[in-house]
């Protein structure tokens, strides 16, 4: 077992209090660590720390291409430690070490490149006026952003949120899960030994009523980006509306529909992109495609296919390479899934594969990949973000059935299309209410596309260079020639 501290202005300290909490390992239910419980007077000297790096321009007024240059080199430190942090993040929190590689790592280590690219390559405007007139319009960082990221992909979500406001020329203080806070100080560590200075990044370890709500509320934090749970979302919105009406970005969740038209392609390939759309990470990712809506002539063929391929995929030890489904990533998280597959069964739903815990000799969190067919729009399963893996079947007659089910949640981050009809196609995608519509693929994506969602999944965009629109502001300088 190891101590893990804070990491702030540029070095790992204990948190004030002195208190600590337990990390455990989803694997086998194991402390792994005990890592510093930062609250208030954490968030306190973590933010002092951010302001006073902002101020006197240590970051902020480096040559742009000397920014480029740290961030460049933190890209790289990255991607040569890729193997221990890919490692740690399945210790801690139970995601295939082959997913944490393949996955996680190659997205964080793109995402400081694309992000530290952007630093000398974007350029401010100049109005049109008169000729007796100069009116420029120039981007300016925010000063200090507070980045509150989930448990579910630690390091890539941190680096989502950190790599454009790092950019932008903010300081940053870094909350990560108190499920998963491991990457997230490695990354700290990592940042000063690539050359950032001390108070650009900080990341205080720590639990949400705590430390989050400090950092929500703190009068010296001028924006926070958070992605996680509407509940708490709506938290960060009011601790902005108490304080100093700091900028708030959210992303938070959804209950994305894979969209099976009667022409959709081969039912191989439907149920391959069907099963890896909820099954990966566990089921445990915001956009993941939980609702298989399906027209009915396609329906019984397609979901025979998905759940033979569901029982080929068993969940197992996250260490072994093999692994393709880990744990999910805490007890009261498995409590949570399996208590909705009870309630899904009490309102009718049918299960068709898996509903249950498993390896529960092992100490870890392991639920089965589940089908539920007879599945009815109302039915909780087919409106709440069960965040586990489980699939709930809905069939369908017409396109327009299909799309009033599709916005028929309270959620719009993504969707899938599947057909072979480009005009049927363009048409549902723009009928859908979502950030992304993927038609005959879920889930591809790429650094250089935003990714955000409509509704009750959110605002404000991660990823491309949309996102550094959430850490800059606009200026005008009116100059009367």
């Amino acid at each position: 077992m190891i101590d893990v501290e804070a990491f702030v202005d540029g070095e790992r300290v204990p948190a004030v209090s002195g208190r600590t909490f337990d990390c455990v390992s989803p694997r086998d239910g194991r402390v792994i660590a005990r890592v510093a419980e930062g609250d208030a007077a954490d968030v306190d000297a973590a933010v002092a720390a951010a302001r006073a790096a902002f101020e006197d321009g240590r970051w902020r007024d480096l040559h742009p291409r000397d920014r480029r240059r740290v961030l460049q080199r933190l890209a790289g430190l990255i991607d040569d430690h890729r193997v221990e942090l890919a490692r740690l993040e399945t210790l801690d929190m139970g995601k295939p070490v082959s997913d944490a590689l393949s996955v996680d790592l190659r997205v964080t280590v793109q995402t400081f490149e694309f992000f530290a690219e952007a630093i000398d390559k974007r350029y401010d405007e100049v109005a049109p006026t008169d000729r007796r007139t100069l009116a420029t319009i120039t981007r300016e960082p925010l000063g200090v952003v507070a980045a509150v990221v989930p448990w579910n992909f630690p390091l890539m979500l941190a680096a989502w949120k950190v790599a454009p406001a790092l950019a932008a020329g903010n300081s940053v203080v870094l909350k990560p899960a108190e499920q998963s806070p491991l990457t997230a100080l490695r990354l700290g560590e990592l940042a000063a030994e690539a050359g950032l200075p001390p108070g650009v990044l900080n990341v205080v370890p720590g639990f949400g009523p705590t430390a989050g709500a400090a950092l929500g509320r703190h009068p010296d934090v001028d924006a926070v980006t958070f992605t996680g749970s509407g509940e708490v979302g709506r938290m960060f919105l009011r601790y902005a509306a108490d304080s100093n009406l700091k900028q708030v970005s959210l992303e938070l969740g959804g209950k994305s529909p894979q969209i099976v038209l009667r022409d959709a392609p081969d039912t191989e390939t439907l149920a391959k992109a069907v099963v890896d759309g909820i099954f990966f990470n566990q089921g445990e990712v915001c956009s993941a495609g939980s609702r298989l809506l399906v027209h009915r002539s396609r329906k019984d063929e397609l979901v025979d296919a998905v759940v033979r391929a569901s029982e080929a995929m068993r969940p197992g030890d996250p260490l072994d390479p093999a692994t393709t489904m880990g744990a999910l990533v805490e007890k009261a998280h498995l409590d949570r899934v399996l208590g909705h597959l009870d309630t899904a069964r009490q309102e009718g739903a049918v299960t068709l594969a898996g509903g249950n815990r498993v390896l529960e000799e092992t100490g870890g969190y392991y639920v089965e990949p589940t089908v539920l067919d007879a599945v009815t729009p109302g039915m909780r399963a087919a409106q709440e973000e069960i965040f586990g893996p489980v699939l709930a079947v809905l069939p369908f007659d017409d396109e327009d059935e299909a799309i009033r089910l599709a916005n028929g949640t309270p959620y719009g981050l993504a969707a899938a299309v599947w057909t072979r009809d480009l005009s049927k196609a363009h048409l549902m995608a723009r009928a859908i209410r979502a950030g992304t519509v993927w038609v005959n693929c879920f889930d591809a994506s790429d650094i250089t596309v935003p990714f955000g969602g409509y509704a009750q999944s959110g605002f404000g965009r991660d990823k491309s260079l949309h996102a550094l629109d959430k850490y800059t502001q606009l200026k005008t300088t009116w100059i009367q020639l």
